[in-house]
């Protein structure tokens, strides 16, 4: 499963909605998963291998060694 191990970011549901003819028809439940690469970060000196989402890679939160 696709979850960051910094944030606990993981997977999120929505509803995806189908218009036709100017109503709405129908509407089905959607699941997106979190964005997560496997990168090599630096914990207490130590490089290290994790599951980080880019939004923590972009601000900084971990340290890429």
């Amino acid at each position: 499963m696709a979850k960051c191990e910094v944030c606990d970011k993981s997977m999120f549901f929505g509803r995806k909605i189908r218009i036709t003819r100017s109503q709405i028809s129908r509407r089905a439940k959607t699941r997106q998963k979190a964005n997560v690469k496997r990168v090599r970060v630096m914990v207490d000196g130590t490089p290290k291998t994790m599951r980080v989402c880019t939004r923590c890679l972009r601000s900084g939160k971990v340290q890429r060694s």
